[in-house]
């Protein structure tokens, strides 16, 4: 289907983005699902928003005429549109519309792969759809009739549909739960083994399934798309610094997320919340790549991301900058801590980077001494498999041992 992109730049409502660069990423976006063929993208600069139309008369009459000339039968509007915009947009053009959160979601069901990645995307859009439901319809006044002793009007079809969505929901979240504590059970399986997790988050595209194949030897798909990884993928792996670790690629991050899917995605990405180390991957050759990175730590943020857990940078793909910018972010990222250069795609630099890694698993390992109960040979066993025990004695309540562990096999200690 040929597409036209849109991006509104509203001037009453501030703006974050340079609008240049908001199209652009649109466009990928509009990429990123199959079978749409991006024929044309223009930023629409706007005084103020229209409140039925978004766009004034003249406006919509000019692209109006380009959708007809082109043969245009999507517009993707890179923001948001009320139900009533879009309803009033669509008689008008005579084209389907989609807006930002919407196009989010198509892809995102186009891409989910495991189950429960399917039901999150389902959960999302239901959500977003129940939204939508207020004022989109133009017939309020049809009535499913009541029982005529009942009294009342009955339900009005809004209200019907929004009880439909409703059931739906939880029937959808009844069979999450069991997806989620399958999940659960694999986590608690893997906390058994005495490798600590390494979490690559970072922005949609800024090379995270790349890095994750060139460290595991995996065939992820990596392509220059965005939300190319939507479902996570582990791997243990051996680092050259002769570290064993589980490794974990996750979903990218994007701005202006919907809220549903923050929502929706949470459990995908709980494996960032158990992660001993995060390496945060980012494509220091964007041009926005500091506003990327400012919503990657607020999503962080709101998945309540422990502010303690170590914290490293990847500036991936230095080998597309130029010789001066280049020496410029290398310059940049040796005065700052914790940041390294390289490329995922290259190999380079990825060793400095592998040695800060186990050098934070190291430093995040506290020793401390507790006391094993005689009755409670599970949990001493347990602790000897995790290869944390570095001296015992026995005392009148049980085994006194010095355990050298970290936050992640303490956790998983207390749960036994």
């Amino acid at each position: 289907m040929r597409a036209l992109v849109l991006h509104p730049d509203i001037r009453t409502e501030p703006a974050r983005r340079e609008p240049a660069a908001a199209l652009d990423e649109a466009v990928s976006l509009a990429v990123a699902l199959p079978g749409l063929d991006v024929v044309g993208a223009e930023v629409v600069r706007l005084p103020r928003a229209q409140p039925g139309t978004l766009f004034g008369s003249g406006k919509i009459e000019e692209i109006g005429q380009r959708l007809k000339a082109d043969e245009i039968g999507l517009v993707l509007i890179d923001g948001p549109v009320t139900p009533v915009q879009q309803r009033n947009l669509e008689r008008e053009w005579k084209v389907k519309l989609l807006d930002r959160t919407s196009l989010i979601l198509e892809i995102f069901a186009d891409r989910a792969r495991t189950r429960e990645g399917a039901l999150q995307v389902e959960m999302a859009a239901l959500s977003y759809q129940r939204t939508r439901l207020v004022r989109a319809w133009t017939h309020l006044e049809r009535q499913r009739g009541g029982l005529g002793f009942v009294g009342g009007p009955g339900e009005t079809q809004i209200e019907a549909d929004r009880r439909a969505i409703d059931d739906q929901l939880v029937r959808l979240r009844k069979q999450l739960s069991k997806v989620v504590k399958t999940r659960a059970l694999h986590r608690a399986a893997r906390a058994k083994v005495p490798y600590p997790v390494v979490a690559l988050v970072g922005y949609t595209n800024a090379g995270k399934s790349t890095l994750f194949n060139r460290l595991t030897g995996a065939e992820v798909l990596a392509k220059d798309m965005l939300f190319a990884t939507l479902d996570p993928t582990m791997r243990a792996v051996r680092l050259s610094t002769g570290r064993d670790v589980i490794l974990s690629d996750t979903v990218g991050f994007i701005s202006d997320l919907p809220t549903q899917l923050v929502a929706a995605f949470r459990a995908t990405l709980e494996e960032v919340l158990a992660a001993d180390v995060i390496v945060h991957v980012r494509d220091i050759a964007h041009a926005e790549t500091d506003l990327q990175a400012e919503d990657v730590e607020t999503v962080l943020a709101e998945l309540g991301v422990a502010e303690d857990t170590p914290k490293i940078e990847l500036w991936n793909k230095v080998d597309l900058l130029d010789p001066e910018a280049r020496a410029a972010v290398e310059a940049r990222a040796a005065r700052t801590e914790g940041v390294f250069t390289g490329s995922a795609l290259t190999g380079e630099g990825l060793p400095a980077l592998l040695e800060a890694v186990t050098e934070a698993l190291d430093e995040a390992r506290v020793t401390e001494t507790i006391v094993v109960p005689f009755a409670a040979g599970r949990q001493r066993a347990w602790l000897y498999e995790q290869g944390v025990v570095e001296d015992e004695a026995q005392t009148d309540a049980g085994h006194r041992l010095t355990v050298h562990w970290t936050p992640r096999q303490r956790a998983a200690y207390l749960r036994l």
